[in-house]
């Protein structure tokens, strides 16, 4: 079972070590997109498959025809989130939600606490591990919920240009505020005011806690089992945890590794002068 943008593929148009160019579903080169492949193996011999099409430079993804009948959870009023910026006039349905109803509907019937073994193709490598559901759907929805088009979730974007599946709290956390200082960094050159002091995070990570929880509620009117529900959950706690790192200052360990950056320059070897 394969679930893709704009349909089958060929793993071995994919991606190879010798051509790394990025190659469509359809087998033709398009250096315009950006493309990650989840491949799930699971224990029973079921195979589900995963093709996302991002565009460049931007990273949004590839958007295609939706589907006709969406399920009544993807509608904006549904499970609104509070902090939902979105016109109903513009919008009647959540572009995160239509955008995931594929992969929504084939975890439908998966636990979370199960594992399978997990493929992630990138242009330049090749993930794979055995991993709880939880984890490995976690990381394939959150570039959904980054680059389809929500205000307050596309401030996260910029990070699957580097996107590490099956990522630990303390890299996740890392790789936030790394392009968070970034984004400051940029809005410092175009005459912005920049956020040096990181006063803004933790509101900025509020904002992405009330999507997730608000989008867990949305999931729960619709899925079976709990796969793609716990993924959800998942990401928040990676969110909380980020949000807690800035707001208890808990840099001491991580300092040390910056050790370099705080000494001053080396004096004269023994017997110069």
């Amino acid at each position: 079972m394969t679930i893709g943008a704009t349909g089958w593929w060929d793993q071995e148009k994919i991606f190879s070590f010798t051509n790394p160019k990025p190659v469509g579903i359809n087998g033709e080169v398009n250096e315009s997109l950006y493309p990650i492949t989840y491949r799930f193996s699971f224990p029973d011999g079921e195979l589900k498959e995963f093709y996302v099409e991002l565009e460049r430079p931007e990273l949004r993804l590839h958007r295609t025809a939706s589907p006709l009948d969406l399920p009544v959870w993807t509608e904006l009023s549904h499970q609104r989130c509070p902090n939902c910026s979105l016109c109903e006039k513009t919008y009647s349905h959540c572009p995160v939600a239509v955008n995931l109803v594929g992969v929504v509907e084939a975890f439908n019937d998966v636990f979370s606490y199960e594992e399978s073994d997990v493929e992630v193709i990138t242009q330049a490598r090749i993930f794979s591990s055995r991993v709880k559901n939880t984890h490995a759907v976690g990381s394939l929805i959150g570039i959904y919920m980054v680059t389809s088009g929500c205000p307050v979730m596309d401030k996260l974007r910029p990070m699957v240009l580097t996107h590490l599946p099956f990522a630990t709290t303390e890299e996740s956390v890392y790789r936030s505020i790394s392009m968070y200082l970034m984004a400051q960094y940029f809005r410092y050159k175009k005459g912005l005011v920049p956020d040096w002091d990181l006063t803004q995070f933790t509101a900025f990570y509020d904002d992405v806690s009330t999507v997730n929880q608000a989008f867990v509620k949305r999931l729960t009117t619709y899925v079976e089992r709990d796969a793609s529900l716990n993924a959800v959950v998942l990401l928040n706690c990676f969110a909380t945890a980020t949000r807690r790192v800035i707001e208890q200052e808990r840099f001491e360990e991580v300092q040390k590794m910056f050790g370099a950056y705080f000494d001053g320059p080396a004096g004269p070897c023994s017997g110069e002068a």
